[in-house]
């Protein structure tokens, strides 16, 4: 199994982004998309340089786009990966502020 850690604003992201599709388009879907994002950090972990760099928006921040959200990490020194933020599109310039 790889290895990844939530960062406390990940965990907050997870709970908002649940919180709004359970309003939008019910538990069932709600559910299915958090399972997603999970499955998604699984993929980063285990291929963490497959994806972008973001260095113009944090240094050190790779991106991985899943749905809507784009998923915020980085890698640790020991190789675990952070997953630091999980935001959608409309938040991106506000997020990293």
């Amino acid at each position: 199994m790889a290895k990844f850690r939530l960062s406390i604003i990940a965990k907050q992201d997870l709970i908002r982004i649940h919180q709004y599709c359970v309003k939008q388009f019910g538990s069932a879907q709600a559910d299915k998309y958090f399972d997603t994002l999970f499955d998604y950090f699984e993929v980063i972990s285990q291929r963490p340089y497959s994806f972008e760099s973001v260095d113009y928006i944090r240094k050190g921040y790779r991106r991985c786009v899943c749905g809507s959200d784009s998923i915020f990490y980085r890698i640790a020194e020991d190789t675990m990966v952070e997953i630091m933020a999980i935001v959608g599109m409309q938040d991106i310039n506000s997020i990293f502020e």
